[in-house]
């Protein structure tokens, strides 16, 4: 199959397919007109890869699971590919505290920028509006 139908079949693009490829994730041959081909199995790997880089994987990381990416189901994952697995969702948990605090600290100062406009904008005590005649 060319590159456009393997990208319309997995649900990417073939920009995302030539980037796999060229990461060493899926092979392809060539047509005598020069373009890409596919083998029907690419269809399979490239599901699992773009389930793997949903999860919060890299194309780095994907690379261990190469011998297991044929497969519709994966087996009982290896010592290596917990380890792997671990060490991202490590670096997805430093990624989330990290916005998480910068969440926290945007928002004070948007609190803080409120109360101090609304000081600023509210009539002094004793004027209009302050008692009951006013």
């Amino acid at each position: 199959m060319r590159i456009g139908e393997l990208a319309r079949v997995t649900g990417t693009t073939a920009r995302a397919l030539r980037h796999y490829e060229q990461a060493g994730l899926i092979g392809s041959g060539r047509a005598p007109n020069g373009y890409r081909t596919y083998e029907e199995s690419a269809v399979v790997r490239v599901r699992n890869i773009r389930a793997l880089l949903e999860a919060g994987f890299t194309l780095e990381d994907v690379r261990p699971f190469l011998g297991c990416l044929d497969r519709d189901a994966f087996g009982p994952p290896s010592a290596g590919a917990l380890r792997i697995a671990r060490d991202r969702l490590a670096v997805l948990e430093r990624r989330i505290a990290a916005q998480t605090a910068a969440r926290d600290r945007l928002a004070s100062a948007i609190a803080a920028a409120e109360r101090e406009r609304a000081e600023r904008e509210a009539p002094p005590a004793g004027e209009a509006g302050g008692g009951p005649y006013g």
